[in-house]
């Protein structure tokens, strides 16, 4: 069989959780800043399928499509991932790794992936790379900051929960597959899912409303969503990090670390007494 089981998976997970908390912290913060970058090309990617077509059904669709090509790069080209790395709970489960291991990685990748998510944001914005379509590229960046900026703290949780949930299966899957066009069928359609059932993502909201945010500074771009409607005001720092992004982070570590990482320690690892 071309797979690994589940059973084989959650024992091939250990040896790779142990080597992500030795690794060094240079090589940990930058291969994060990597991953945070495919995270938010996807979402560019994403962004860019979405407002290419008339019909928002149709757009949000291919957008989700399109999406699961940021994961695809973080798994296969290696890099590190928080939400992914929400995991290790697995190897910290099983005594190969300290509670201070994972919390230091979980905080370094973290940071990194913040740092690739404002990297590609600036790098978008800045570049004039919004104003494709008339500046509905904008207009679209901008609305969908604003939306995130103002969920209510409950909806942020649980979406979180859901995203995360979603997103480590598809990382889970990647692993239990021995060849490249498996891990990307198998990462693809949990990815594609949460996208398209709006749940939230950390890293993937530290690119998505970083540009929001930058995009909203460029006066063009500020002019053309308020004449669009969107709500400016709701665009901000401070909503971003409060409201948006702590909620949705807690999420993601209770959907991946609980839902999923516990779940399968207990089905596959934990030793019966």
């Amino acid at each position: 069989m071309n797979l690994f089981t589940p059973a084989e998976v959650a024992k091939n997970y250990i040896a790779a959780g142990k080597a992500k908390v030795c690794m060094p912290v240079s090589k940990m913060f930058l291969l994060a800043v990597l991953a945070g970058m495919f995270i938010g090309i996807g979402g560019v990617g994403a962004t860019t399928a979405a407002v290419s077509v008339t019909q928002a059904s149709v757009g949000k669709f291919l957008g989700a499509c399109i999406f699961p090509g940021g994961l695809t790069m973080v798994l296969l080209a290696g890099s590190e991932l928080f939400t992914g790395n929400t995991l290790l709970v697995i190897p910290l489960l099983e005594k190969e790794i300290s509670p201070s291991g994972m919390l230091k990685n979980w905080a370094v990748v973290y940071m990194g992936n913040f740092a690739g998510g404002l990297l590609t944001a600036a790098g978008i914005v800045y570049s004039h790379q919004a104003g494709l379509f008339g500046n509905q590229m904008a207009v679209s960046v901008i609305s969908a900051a604003a939306g995130k900026c103002t969920l209510t703290f409950g909806d942020a949780l649980i979406r979180g929960i859901l995203c995360n949930f979603l997103v480590c299966i598809a990382v889970w899957i990647s692993f239990a597959a021995k060849d490249v066009a498996g891990k990307i069928m198998g990462l693809f359609f949990p990815i594609m899912m949460f996208v398209l059932c709006g749940f939230e993502h950390s890293v993937a909201n530290m690119y998505y409303i970083s540009a929001g945010i930058f995009a909203k500074g460029i006066p063009v771009y500020a002019k053309a969503a308020a004449e669009a409607g969107v709500d400016l005001a709701a665009v901000s720092w401070g909503s971003f990090l409060g409201t948006n992004l702590l909620p949705v982070t807690i999420g993601n570590i209770i959907g991946g670390a609980v839902c999923v990482g516990c779940v399968y320690w207990f089905v596959y690892l934990r030793k019966d007494s």
